[in-house]
């Protein structure tokens, strides 16, 4: 039976067969967090009673946000989220060694084809471009991945998009996905 990319992704890394719209739980190969949205998660992390991330390879933390840091208050946020992960022994880069989360992780070969990628940012999901399964998470729900990971999923529906024509030399694709959601709307392709 033909499967989706989502439901081809799901299916290596689960625990059954994904159908549309039913749970499954998956193994991730990266949980991710950078220096606003760590320290929220480790407070979490350690809230639960998690004493070891379970993978430091595969768990980390970007100083990304507030680099150079802003303020005392970024300065103190950035170092409790470099201070755990370097407790952990998690993928961790200095400030200044590091660029924006969703470019560098794909450049360091840490986001690649087929792989489930979870990260405590809503442009977590511009992994997708690169074939990964790859979605944003709360802090709390990252604390659990970094602890377990694992983490269960809705196997999402599918949308057919077809365009039909010849495109004019000044459209691209951002225009295409722009006139697309003008069409279904903002909840129209929502997981």
């Amino acid at each position: 039976m033909a499967m989706t990319l989502a439901q081809a992704i799901l299916s290596r890394k689960s625990d059954k067969a994904p159908e549309e719209g039913t749970l499954c739980r998956v193994r991730v190969d990266l949980a991710f967090a950078n220096d606003i949205t760590g320290p929220p998660a480790i407070r979490s992390f350690k809230e639960m009673g998690a004493e070891k991330v379970f993978d430091p390879a595969r768990c980390a933390v970007l100083p990304d946000h507030f680099t150079p840091n802003k303020d005392i208050a970024a300065a103190e946020q950035a170092k409790e989220a470099r201070d755990f992960a370097l407790e952990q022994g998690m993928l961790y880069w200095e400030q200044g060694r590091v660029g924006i989360e969703h470019a560098f992780l794909p450049e360091q070969g840490h986001i690649l084809p087929g792989e489930i990628i979870l990260g405590a940012d809503s442009h977590t999901c511009t992994g997708g471009a690169l074939g990964a399964f790859a979605t944003g998470v709360g802090s709390t729900d990252l604390a659990a991945l970094w602890a377990l990971g694992e983490t269960w999923f809705r196997v999402p529906s599918t949308i057919k998009v077809r365009f039909e024509g010849e495109k004019p030399e000044n459209i691209g694709g951002k225009d295409l996905i722009l006139a697309l959601l003008s069409l279904i709307g903002v909840q129209g392709a929502r997981y």
